[in-house]
């Protein structure tokens, strides 16, 4: 298995608008409630196993978490799934874009 692709929150900033391009934040709810990158997709990392048959086979995810382990966990999960993943270095900590509420 080939190592998962890290990009950088500068990287997620310019890729974030790409329409082949999905992020997704697999913080928990209260995580999440303090703010996450604009656009992105919540899917708590428990809850993505049961998620898998609901995402595009044919788009890039970027896993993102407070500090880039869990999203790392999840991108491995859904690398061996057979999906084209990459994750954020640093997580939310080293985030300094736009966020949501």
């Amino acid at each position: 298995m080939d190592p998962i692709h890290k990009v950088t929150p500068d990287e997620v900033k310019e890729i974030k608008e790409d329409n082949d391009t999905i992020i997704v934040d697999v913080r928990e709810n209260e995580e999440v409630a303090q703010g996450m990158i604009e656009g992105a997709r919540h899917i708590p990392l428990d809850k993505l196993p049961h998620s898998v048959n609901e995402l595009e086979k044919d788009k890039h995810y970027v896993f993102v978490c407070r500090s880039g382990n869990r999203s790392m966990m999840a991108a491995s999960f859904m690398d061996e799934h057979g999906f084209k993943v990459s994750n954020m270095e640093g997580g939310m900590k080293d985030w300094d874009g736009e966020v949501m509420a």
